[in-house]
């Protein structure tokens, strides 16, 4: 059934995707949707493929709304008020922490390769952290065949980051380059970009779903560790430091508030519903 709902978590996911440090797979986390949309995009190609499709329709349509509507707005604030747009995410992404720990419940599922596994996650996240360029690329314009290649392989790449908590599919396009080039296609519909990269990112999607199912079948317990890590490591990439007068860092504190009281008052209304559903 289409859940209208799921249209304003997607445009949740697409406003992150927007922003680089800040994963799509974390929000879905954050959403309580992350194995629902993880399960819905392997089950396209199975008989239950309306069902999924239904599912994902209108998560996908948040997304593109989201990305062709929201990026101004995303772009200004982070042109204008970098610091308190940071820490929100911060704020949303550090909430969220303790209800994965929950979940898996740490305290008698892990051992100490578990906690191995979460250093190793917090550590090869939080080491993009020095690999941050000093100033972003030029929008690349006149595209010769090479170009698009390369912004489809930076989709395909960027789409495994996405599905993945803590790790950010706008990093991956500054790493390729291609991050204000990407930003730009979606302000000013440039239907060539936006097709060749939203290519690279289909098909990127299914092949990391279908892994990511997989670790979850057979190592759920380190594959939560390792995202959890993920997650943690993502703090250092995106915490932006503390600067300015004594407004914007009041402004920083209340978004970081809001923020974690988002996480919290989101991962609380899916365990009500979740209590809900076992009681019918």
């Amino acid at each position: 059934m289409f859940q209208w709902k799921n249209i304003f978590k997607g445009m949740t996911m697409g406003v992150s995707d927007l922003i680089p440090g800040v994963s799509g797979g974390t929000i879905a986390l954050v959403l309580g949707i992350y194995q629902s949309l993880i399960a819905a995009i392997n089950g396209l190609f199975s008989k239950d493929w309306k069902k999924h499709l239904m599912f994902l329709m209108p998560l996908g349509l948040g997304i593109v709304i989201a990305l062709l509507t929201i990026s101004h707005l995303v772009e200004w604030l982070l042109a204008e008020y970098p610091q308190p747009t940071f820490f929100f995410f911060l704020g949303l992404i550090i909430g969220i922490i303790p209800t994965l720990l929950k979940d898996i419940d740490y305290k008698n599922s892990f051992a100490p390769v578990h906690y191995v596994l979460l250093a190793v996650g917090a550590v090869i996240v939080g080491a993009t952290f020095f690999v941050k360029d000093s100033e972003l690329a030029t929008v690349m314009t006149h595209l010769a065949w090479t170009d698009y290649a390369l912004l489809f392989f930076a989709g395909w790449i960027a789409s495994s980051a996405m599905i993945l908590p803590g790790v950010s599919g706008s990093f991956v396009f500054l790493l390729f380059g291609v991050y204000p080039t990407v930003v730009n296609a979606l302000s000013t519909f440039n239907i060539p970009v936006i097709i060749t990269v939203g290519s690279g990112i289909a098909i990127g999607l299914v092949i990391t779903s279908r892994l990511i199912t997989f670790l979850f079948k057979k190592y759920r317990t380190g594959t939560y560790a390792l995202m959890i890590g993920f997650i943690i490591g993502s703090i250092v990439v995106i915490y932006p430091g503390m600067a300015g007068d004594s407004f914007l860092l009041f402004i920083s504190v209340l978004a970081f508030l809001m923020g974690g009281i988002s996480a919290y008052a989101l991962s609380y209304l899916e365990v009500k519903k979740a209590i809900v559903k076992l009681n019918h």
